[in-house]
């Protein structure tokens, strides 16, 4: 997070009722934290039940309310009735963040047909049926925003996962047909590609001095993305100062691609 950041606030938020998947670490928790703080009642999804819980409780003693359903967003099933329990306490949900997604490394060769059907289901399915879950409620209300987050992994060719930046390029193809499909209803469906921002996953995992290199090299902005940049540009397009955006994918990537 950017810390003790002065952010923008959006009146149109507030009372919402929000529905972030992943919500408990890294770009999640962020989102979790900004929406809350617009005064929005946020549930949140995760598979991982400590760090959600330690957010849950970081927030709650800073005086702020979230909601957390342990989730394996693969298990369509579960996923149905975790968005139900979050209607049930939190209201009818129109704004959607479909954030969650795995970005673990497979070379091609290794991929078994269930592997490849276990990442297609973390990284895309789950954002085809959260949406079919709370698209009746934003009709019902007049309008709703969903925001699905894909990459710019597969903009800039990226190698060594092929199965999730296959996934990721699908978001826009999921993206524009809700917009067209549910723009009579004025619900509104945009896409936010997210660069290589600096997670502790990130951190642990990927970055290193070469790569850091060659990504100062690429990006036109020459420093660490943070979560928080991202969670703040999304509270713009799920709010109404965005009314008029829809069908449309945001690149937020410091011009790397």
């Amino acid at each position: 997070m950017l810390e003790n950041a002065d952010i923008a606030t959006y009146p149109s938020l507030r009372g919402k009722s929000v529905l972030i998947t992943g919500g408990g670490s890294g770009i999640g928790a962020a989102l979790t934290q900004r929406f809350a703080e617009q005064g929005c009642k946020v549930g949140f999804l995760d598979i991982a039940e400590a760090p959600s819980r330690a957010l849950v409780k970081e927030l709650h003693e800073a005086g702020v309310e979230v909601q957390y359903v342990p989730c394996d967003l693969r298990d369509v099933a579960a996923l149905r009735v975790a968005i139900a329990q979050i209607r049930e306490i939190n209201g009818p949900i129109t704004i959607l963040v479909n954030n969650a997604a795995h970005d673990e490394r497979h070379p091609t060769a290794t991929v078994t047909p269930e592997y490849f059907d276990d990442r297609i289901a973390v990284n895309i399915r789950h954002q085809f049926f959260c949406a079919q879950a709370v698209l009746p409620d934003m009709q019902a209300a007049g309008g709703g925003s969903i925001i699905n987050f894909g990459s710019v992994s597969w903009m800039i060719g990226q190698g060594g996962m092929a199965v999730y930046t296959a996934s990721k390029s699908a978001v826009l193809g999921l993206t524009r047909s809700l917009a067209r499909d549910y723009g009579p209803d004025n619900i509104r469906v945009n896409a936010i590609a997210p660069g290589w921002i600096i997670t502790e996953r990130q951190l642990s995992l990927w970055l290193n001095k070469e790569s850091e290199a060659e990504l100062m090299q690429r990006q036109c902005l020459k420093r660490r993305l943070q979560p928080d940049e991202i969670a703040r540009a999304t509270l713009f397009f799920a709010s109404d100062e965005a009314s008029a955006c829809t069908n449309q994918q945001y690149v937020i990537d410091g011009g790397w691609v």
